[in-house]
């Protein structure tokens, strides 16, 4: 008999169940407010400089400075796949490159076929759409299809010949090789280097979780008058620590084979896992310290040995669940897996879809629009609009006031520099450089921040083809933006995402299954402990997937009604099975039944 609660009925009525939440999320203060710069800004603004500048000073050097939009697109892959490890990212920024390749090579052969405005703006909003979609399905991270986007777009409208596009698509590729190399290059020194960052964000999760709990405990305790609340600073610790920590084991699963180094990390992630997960803090090991997790953290972002926690009973079964999680990852059937969770997030039904149709309507209409209006390049406005399409309208309407105060602001950044870039090539080139460093070392702080660099870079890189009316310049930019803000977030109004929800009820389902197959662990004394581990880690996936679908969805507007009760459930009994699934650490624990550490 299933334990899976009864789902109310789904109400017949159209309404806007979500948008007192969504209006909330409309208030420009939060959108434009500063964060704290990542803790790993320099790796990409470094990389795109280093993976720009040979490239650059290689065509200065020949004088062929009209090829660095070809080149461009190439070094531009570099910035993709910095919080991977180096196995994954090898493959990861390999494709990348390819798929850059690919969007270039439509618009170059589209370009020399036809002339036709109209053609011009449909391929490249269909173009948008596709990447949009695949970027979000493969989950390749920031900064998404916005580039892919921006050199499709950009070599839709330069004048092309059909004889030229092999060459120019070579230099595209031999650009992307260098970047490649570049994004590699940091594993000849820290080879764990990402598996270290990520480990070290779960334990300074984990300590800020065990520090402020929340009301885990009483949820714990049983029936009775609680209260749950999403914006509880306890709650959203536990998540955040979940997140982060599934996020490290996915990580070190994808790192490769277990060295030592990788296996201390193991043993922290094992130890960040109980201060979420335990009903408490551990008596015997000290793993919910959050001091001590706090000086873990330190010593393994830093450059010194990782840190090695005190073994506790059942830390080696879990490690033995690990490896066999990494086992069953290598193994046919599990490439299997992920390639059907790709086609499904490709596939009919897709909450992906609707964002994909805002995309190409939202494109199409701002680069329509621009041309009706007599601006020379609509591809601004197409580029413009696809940058504004997040997960879900709340979200997409921060981007848009990010996006145009960034753009608007750009704009007198470039007035400004326009002189010193014209003293010569080489100081064109090194404003390229500059801006490109300086857009990804301030796009973590909030994305307005980064625009502000990013448009006078953009805007520089016509003058490498030769100099154009600043005033031009200027005016056509400030109108791309302008429209192109406007319609795109018009179409992400108009193109409701009613899928948000219908993912919310599947991730409940996928929770439920999760959390009756841990609690099978749990009332079978048979069940191995490394089994008992990996349930408890799937119910952790499924926890995070939930919770990600529940703000996604929270965020969209004109939705069926979201089962806020049933998903505030769910999360509290999957917490409450996560501590039930725990091993126990201290005086009483059982040894471990498979070996010692």
């Amino acid at each position: 008999m299933s334990d899976t609660p009864v789902r109310p009925g789904r109400p017949s009525v159209r309404k806007l169940p979500q948008l007192p939440s969504a209006v909330r999320g409309l208030a420009p203060a939060p959108a434009l407010r500063l964060s704290r710069p990542s803790d790993t800004w320099f790796k990409p603004a470094l990389s795109v400089v280093v993976a720009s500048a040979v490239p650059h000073l290689t065509l200065l050097a020949i004088g062929r400075l009209d090829l660095i939009v070809y080149t461009m697109a190439g070094s531009l892959c570099a910035l993709y796949g910095h919080g991977l490890p180096y196995a994954r990212r090898a493959r990861a920024v390999a494709g990348v490159v390819l798929g850059m390749a690919a969007g270039l090579a439509v618009s170059l052969v589209t370009a020399s076929l036809t002339g036709s405005t109209a053609v011009l703006i449909a391929v490249g909003a269909l173009l948008a759409a596709v990447q949009k979609v695949l970027c979000d399905a493969t989950r390749i991270g920031p900064p998404g299809h916005v580039i892919f986007t921006f050199v499709s777009s950009a070599a839709l409208f330069a004048p092309q010949h059909l004889g030229q596009i092999p060459g120019h698509l070579a230099l595209t590729l031999g650009a992307g090789a260098f970047a490649w190399l570049v994004a590699l290059a940091p594993a000849l020194v820290r080879r764990e280097g990402p598996e270290r960052r990520a480990v070290a964000r779960a334990l300074e999760a984990a300590a800020v979780c065990a520090a402020d709990p929340g009301p885990r405990n009483r949820d714990a305790a049983g029936p009775g008058p609680r209260h749950h609340n999403a914006a509880d600073p306890g709650s959203r610790h536990r998540h955040a620590a979940a997140a982060a920590v599934h996020a490290a084991l996915q990580c070190l699963l994808a790192s490769g084979g277990p060295t030592p180094v990788r296996r201390s990390l193991e043993r922290l992630v094992v130890h960040a896992e109980a201060a979420f997960v335990a009903p408490g803090p551990s008596p015997g090991a000290g793993a919910a310290d959050p001091e001590r997790l706090r000086a873990w953290a330190a010593l393994t972002r830093g450059r010194g040995p990782v840190p090695t926690p005190p073994s506790a009973p059942g830390t080696a079964d879990e490690l033995y669940g690990i490896d066999a999680e990494r086992a069953v990852l290598r193994a046919r059937e599990g490439r299997r897996a992920a390639r059907r969770a790709l086609l499904r997030r490709l596939g009919p039904g897709s909450p992906l879809l609707p964002v994909a149709i805002r995309t190409l309507i939202g494109c199409a209409l701002a680069g329509y629009l621009c041309a009706a209006l007599g601006v020379g390049r609509p591809y601004w406005a197409i580029v413009t609009a696809a940058s504004l399409y997040q997960a879900n309208l709340t979200l997409s309407w921060n981007r848009t006031l990010q996006r145009t105060l960034g753009n608007l602001l750009g704009v007198l950044v470039f007035a400004a520099v326009l002189p010193v870039s014209r003293i010569s090539p080489l100081a064109l080139v090194c404003c390229c450089l500059f801006f490109g460093f300086a857009a990804e070392a301030l796009i973590t702080r909030n994305y307005w921040l980064g625009s502000v660099a990013v448009t006078p870079m953009a805007l520089l890189v016509l003058e490498l083809g030769g100099a154009h009316p600043a005033g031009e310049l200027i005016g056509d930019r400030v109108v791309d933006t302008v429209l192109g803000a406007a319609t795109g977030f018009l179409a992400a109004t108009l193109v409701t995402n009613r899928r948000a929800t219908g993912r919310v009820e599947q991730a409940l389902d996928a929770t439920d299954r999760a959390r009756a197959a841990a609690e099978r662990t749990v009332a079978d004394p048979a069940v191995a402990p490394t089994e008992r581990d990996r349930a408890r880690r799937a119910l952790t996936a499924s926890l995070v997937e939930l919770r990600e679908a529940g703000d996604t969805a929270a965020g969209e507007w004109w939705q069926r009604a979201l089962p806020e009760q049933r998903l505030l459930a769910a999360e509290r009994a999957g917490h409450r099975t996560l501590a039930a699934t725990a091993p126990r650490r201290g005086p009483t624990a059982h040894a471990p039944s498979i070996g010692a550490e």
